[in-house]
């Protein structure tokens, strides 16, 4: 028998549906019963999909740090002033363009490197198709890209179903709330905890960010 030299495909979970956050919802209930009053305090808990690609890195990167409110005022005013956003607009801006939009020093240069990354031969798409370990370590070797951005483009643009992004402060805090951590817990306890939810990690952040803001009267990140 000849052996097949093809490479096998693997195909990785992803959330694209409240069904899916429903599915989800009931595998973390039955695997771990502490969450069962941190859902029935929670619901609903949101989708929250975004668009992927380039549109969707960069409007993660503008909004990093920064209020809700201001994050999307900047948004807005960044599609206005360059009107695409792509690879070939960012680097067709120039500092001026990018000040007019609200934008910081720091911010630009992470676009532009972003920009000049996907329109050599980095592949955002690709990563999709790519264990979520795998896919954040391939984001974070671009210039101002941190675990937390890539986990969040990876979680809320491209759907995996098994990132919990544990650096996130509001996650930090609603986890150690849910709990009763007398102190709040640090980020490798945080990660330590979500690794029980897998593969299920996805809907488990989106749970505690729904959490966060039913208890703390909060928004979750923008």
């Amino acid at each position: 028998m000849r052996r097949s030299d093809a490479t096998p495909v693997v195909t990785l979970r992803t959330i694209d549906s409240n069904a899916d956050i429903a599915e989800g919802l009931t595998a973390l209930a039955a695997s771990d019963p502490r969450l069962i009053p941190v859902i029935e305090q929670s619901r609903p808990v949101p989708l929250r999909r975004s668009e992927g690609g380039f549109p969707g890195l960069a409007q993660i990167i503008v909004s990093q740090q920064i209020s809700k409110a201001a994050a999307a005022s900047i948004w807005e005013r960044t599609v206005d002033h360059l009107k695409t956003i792509s690879p070939d607009a960012m680097l067709a801006a120039s500092d001026e363009d990018f000040r007019a939009c609200g934008l910081s020093r720091p911010k630009m240069r992470t676009l532009r490197a972003i920009a000049e990354a996907c329109d050599a031969d980095f592949d955002l798409d690709c990563l999709a198709a790519m264990p979520a370990d795998q896919a954040v370590a391939k984001m974070t070797e671009l210039h101002g890209v941190g675990r937390w951005t890539a986990e969040v483009y990876l979680l809320f643009c491209l759907g995996h179903a098994d990132i919990f992004p544990a650096g996130d402060l509001a996650l930090v805090v609603a986890v150690g709330d849910a709990f009763g951590h007398k102190s709040r817990p640090d980020e490798k306890t945080v990660r330590a905890i979500a690794e029980q939810w897998s593969p299920w990690r996805g809907v488990a952040a989106r749970l505690f960010w729904r959490y966060y803001a039913v208890t703390r009267r909060d928004a979750t990140p923008a």
